[in-house]
């Protein structure tokens, strides 16, 4: 099943996508209210909108809101060659410490600046880097706690694309406090276009993930991308690790990290950083990014100017 949640006239609603048309569930019903058992509820739910939908109206031209609004946010890092090339443009060791194979690495990021898949985005106060990351995000079906790896993957309920919009000139001034990205992934997240149940992807399985293409382009350019069946940590894996100690919630959203040359950073840093040549630039007022993920779907956002920055005592 294909889930979206779109604007009916006013009122958000959640719809089912049948036949390049979205049937629309009674207003009030949101995706995080269909999740949290075994699927039962998203079925019955997807059965109520095929035979009796509150509404009905064409895919196409749907104004159309994120998929869900998440209760917590990690993103890991599971594309270690894309770490690889972010480090070795930049002189450090292409050879990854080995903790970056025991631990899938991950950062918790805002559920409050998640948006649209055609939303605008605004470049965060005072960035002058700004940056796209193409990824993916698995959505958790049902709660959790200490899972085994080899069965945690059955705890994710679908799939979507995940933008992580990123301010790479705040991002490098606070990792040097050691503490991890702050106001650097503050500001946007897109979730989109859909929400596509894990059972949809099944069929694709291949090694940690799946054999699916991703790839991202800015004002039709294509800047990089490929196939999701390259991640090092499997969705299995990263689940887990989430639960250890804790419980995750249905609605949870868990990101893959970039796939490899899927944000500028990277080109950034292979084209030898602010000494190198060759690099297209940094995203600008007016830029176009759109992501495509094969199985999911496309996702485009415009960037637009930001607030301007009201500076602190250190002049930052």
């Amino acid at each position: 099943m294909r889930w979206v949640t779109y604007d009916a006239d006013g009122t958000d609603r959640i719809g089912l996508v049948v036949d390049d048309r979205i049937h629309g569930l009674a207003a009030g019903t949101t995706l995080v209210d269909l999740l949290g058992d075994d699927g039962s509820r998203l079925r019955e739910a997807g059965e109520r909108a095929t035979s009796s939908p509150e509404d009905v109206r064409p895919f196409d031209g749907a104004v159309l809101r994120a998929p869900l609004q998440p209760p917590a946010m990690r993103d890991f890092l599971c594309f270690l060659q894309h770490m690889r090339n972010c480090r070795a443009g930049l002189g450090a060791a292409a050879q990854l410490d080995r903790e970056w194979e025991q631990i899938p690495a991950f950062y918790f990021t805002n559920p409050v600046a998640v948006i649209g898949p055609h939303d605008p985005v605004p470049v965060p106060p005072g960035c002058e880097r700004f940056d796209f990351e193409l990824e993916v995000a698995a959505v958790i079906g049902r709660a959790g706690s200490d899972l085994d790896p080899a069965t945690a993957a059955d705890h994710v309920a679908g799939y979507t694309i995940f933008n992580d919009w990123s301010a790479r000139d705040l991002q490098a001034r606070e990792m040097r406090l050691n503490l991890g990205p702050a106001k650097g992934k503050d500001s946007s997240t897109t979730l989109g276009p859909v929400f596509v149940t894990a059972d949809e992807l099944a069929p694709h399985a291949s090694g940690n993930s799946f054999a699916l293409d991703m790839r991202v382009w800015v004002n039709d350019e294509e800047v990089g991308g490929g196939p999701m069946d390259q991640m090092d940590w499997s969705w299995g894996e990263i689940v887990a690790y989430a639960s250890r100690g804790t419980t995750l919630r249905p609605g949870d959203v868990l990101g893959s990290g970039t796939v490899p040359t899927g944000c500028l950073f990277e080109h950034f840093s292979m084209s030898g950083g602010d000494a190198g040549e060759g690099f297209r630039g940094w995203l600008k007022p007016g830029d176009r990014v759109r992501m495509r993920v094969e199985g999911i779907g496309e996702i485009e956002n415009e960037v637009v100017p930001g607030p301007a920055v009201h500076l602190l005592r250190t002049g930052f």
